[in-house]
């Protein structure tokens, strides 16, 4: 139970360790865990929603192709994402044993800071608070092409649904058939597509909070690593 609880307060502590004074195997990846974890519900909701035949009208014709787009910049984004939470993992594991390679970023800054003051400590790191943020922005960028995919496919539904309606011919019962069925096609185009980016928005989203998490636990391992290095000295 304790553990359970731990996990949904989002802890990355690790203060349970094995004989060798390592984070027991749960803990040193635990990030990989919950990134997994949620995507496997997100998975089985998707296909129950699926298998419902809900998707059916929107993998047809110009709707068909458009969230074929829009599931394409999700899928390469949720691709970078987890090698991002693997890598992240992976070093966060490393800073926590204290033995960071030093090509690494953790590595670069305990070099940075050397014998530096506590204000030259400071500026490095704020530098490497920074790099840290830019190293995830990507994921959240491509969370928002998303959104801004689903809103150009709105655009798209309005203009075919407009494209087939003529006042001059509406006065035709004959004509006003095939208004309406322009019409309702280029709606579901607009609504389809809104609704697919906004959902695949929402579930990478959802991972790049487990990242960011993550890098920020990162972050400060790094830090108090440093600071732990310069009081012993």
């Amino acid at each position: 139970m304790a553990l359970a609880s731990e996990w949904w307060r989002g802890s990355d502590d690790t203060s349970g360790t094995d004989s060798a004074g390592s984070p027991r195997l749960l803990y040193r990846y635990l990030l990989v865990l919950r990134f997994v974890l949620v995507n496997i519900v997100a998975i089985a909701l998707l296909a129950a929603i699926y298998l419902q035949g809900w998707l059916d009208d929107a993998l047809v014709g110009y709707t068909g192709w458009l969230s074929l787009i829009i599931f394409a910049v999700f899928a390469f984004g949720m691709i970078l994402c987890a090698a991002k939470i693997w890598s992240v993992s992976t070093e966060l594991n490393d800073v926590r044993a204290s033995v960071p390679s030093a090509t690494s970023r953790a590595g670069k800054y305990l070099a940075a800071i050397g014998e530096r003051p506590a204000e030259g400590r400071s500026l490095s790191a704020n530098l490497l608070r920074l790099r840290i943020i830019n190293y995830i922005a990507i994921v959240c960028h491509f969370a928002n092409t998303l959104v801004f995919l689903g809103l150009v496919g709105t655009v798209i539904g309005f203009i075919v649904a407009l494209s087939g309606v003529n006042p001059e011919l509406s006065a035709t019962v004959d004509n006003v058939a095939p208004m309406v069925a322009t019409l309702i096609k280029g709606m579901s185009i607009a609504l389809y597509t809104t609704l697919i980016g906004s959902v695949l928005h929402v579930w990478l989203m959802m991972n790049y909070r487990i990242l960011a998490t993550g890098t920020l636990h990162l972050f400060n391992t790094i830090v108090e690593l440093g600071e732990h290095g310069v009081g012993r000295r």
